[in-house]
């Protein structure tokens, strides 16, 4: 397995001569990641609205706490990985944005040129966030495939190979990528064993963490429906994970599950509840560090912000 000496660097300060151009770019990508946004909640309707309501009062420190689940665990990746201080939190939230309101793993290629900017080296980002993929799609396949066995019947009976088709099929792609990396394993991976064992830990957590809390809000939102019929909606949300190329999967979950279950349902009113709430999240977390970024310029550009700046870089030069 090949070693990547490189991946261990701390990540270091931009560059400030590009910082006004990076600047310029993020705000034109919050611009147009919150315009897609605000399209995607159009398709709002009040039976969904009135869901929203309705949720439990602790249903909503639990939809927070499961909507930083991804960004968190990646943050416990990559600290190991880069050493990745706390700012780099920042550039994961907009990561896992990226990739559900735009398309599957374009948040990475975000993530790749964040960590070429801050570190000044080109292998160490690639290897980590390519294995780190890897590793994450490898346990997600599995959970998934776990799932749908479990749940066969009962899919059989939703018809759902059937109304899902071809978008089904295209999901065997990651599944079949997956057996060719546990073939060519020693070529695929940049990593140490060591970091890859770390990586495996992080996002398996993730994954057992992400599921108890998914259902466990399932369960608050809608007591009276059985923990079996929720398994067959996780094998369901996980199976659409699996569709590559496509952006929103909350969304589409939701959408689907009005087509499955009918508009009437209350478990398909909710999971249309629930992509809307992800949404706005989303939302609010491209606006707020919109915000937050505008702020830093701000003060960046003040005389005492230009003051202490100088005596940074002063006091580092010495």
């Amino acid at each position: 397995m090949g070693q990547d000496t490189a991946g261990q660097e701390t990540l270091k300060p931009a560059d400030p001569k590009r910082s006004r151009l990076w600047g310029w770019l993020g705000a034109a990508l919050s611009a147009g990641l919150v315009a897609a946004i605000v399209l995607q909640l159009g398709d709002a309707t009040s039976t969904v609205l009135r869901t929203i309501s309705r949720l439990p009062p602790l249903a909503w420190p639990a939809l927070v706490l499961l909507y930083l689940t991804q960004p968190l665990f990646d943050f416990a990746v990559f600290r190991r990985l880069w050493n990745m201080p706390l700012a780099g939190f920042e550039a994961l939230l907009r990561k896992n944005v990226i990739n559900e309101v735009v398309l599957g793993y374009s948040g990475e290629a975000f993530l790749y040129v964040w960590a070429r900017r801050a570190a000044g080296v080109v292998a160490a980002p690639f290897a980590a966030i390519k294995d780190a993929n890897i590793v994450s799609a490898l346990l997600g396949n599995l959970l998934t495939l776990v799932l749908a066995a479990v749940s066969a019947t009962q899919l059989r009976d939703l018809d759902f190979a059937q109304r899902m088709g071809p978008a089904l099929w295209s999901g065997l792609i990651p599944l079949a990528i997956s057996v060719g990396v546990l073939a060519f394993g020693r070529r695929v991976f940049s990593l140490r064993l060591a970091e890859l064992i770390h990586v495996g830990v992080v996002c398996g957590l993730r994954l057992i963490f992400w599921t108890v809390l998914t259902v466990l809000i399932w369960r608050m939102a809608l007591p009276d429906v059985s923990t079996g019929q929720w398994i067959v909606l996780l094998a369901i949300r996980c199976l659409v994970s699996r569709i590559p190329l496509i952006s929103n999967k909350d969304l589409v979950f939701g959408n689907l599950m009005l087509l499955l279950l009918g508009a009437h349902s209350t478990v398909a009113a909710l999971m249309a509840a629930l992509a809307l709430v992800t949404l706005v999240l989303h939302l609010g977390v491209i606006v707020g560090l919109g915000a937050v970024d505008l702020a830093r310029g701000w003060w960046r550009a003040s005389p005492r912000g230009r003051a202490i700046q100088t005596a940074a870089e002063t006091g580092g030069h010495d």
